[in-house]
């Protein structure tokens, strides 16, 4: 669909297509175009729908139609102001869930490895090191706080503290 997206751009043409979202049923959108970003291994389109402006990932769009007819765009449109506007109140809505770990030295590295992205804050307490780390949800918590051992000793919160060790009561 990139091919046609781009066309779509550079001619300054509308753009219909088939778009799918996830758990969403198929939707037939009449778009303007206004820009395209690429973020990780992904490329998004910016476009305006009526009134609505909207954010479209390209893998998910399907049989693009380039109109015959203009695309309108609006003369004070920033795409990288946009994109930063909405990427902040995209990652605003994203859930969290805050945990905090006392983690051993011999931890340390693979915390470091594969999850540092996740540190929210670190401080030394001792022989340990104490980590704020966060999660979209409970669940991703409980498994993290799991899959170190006693290397990791999870301080808060205390409801997800009696869920590890209702678990790891049941593994032994």
């Amino acid at each position: 669909s990139l091919p046609v997206v781009l066309e779509a751009l550079s001619h300054g043409k509308r753009l219909r297509f088939v778009y799918e979202r996830r758990g969403h049923e198929r939707a037939e959108p009449v778009v303007d175009p206004l820009g395209l970003v690429a973020r990780g291994n992904a490329w998004y389109l910016v476009a305006d729908k009526g009134e609505q402006r909207r954010t479209y990932r390209i893998s998910r769009i399907a049989e693009p139609t380039l109109l015959a007819e203009a695309a309108r765009r609006p003369a004070e449109f920033d795409l990288a102001a946009h994109w930063e506007r909405a990427s902040t109140e995209f990652r605003a809505q994203i859930p969290k869930y805050d945990a905090t770990f006392l983690a051993s030295a011999d931890v340390m590295p693979w915390i470091r490895y594969r999850a540092a992205w996740r540190v929210q804050a670190e401080t030394p307490a001792g022989e340990r090191t104490r980590l704020t780390l966060r999660f979209d949800i409970e669940e991703e918590a409980l498994q993290f706080a799991l899959a170190l051992g006693p290397g990791l000793e999870l301080e808060a919160p205390v409801a997800l503290r009696t869920r590890v060790a209702a678990v790891a009561e049941r593994i032994v």
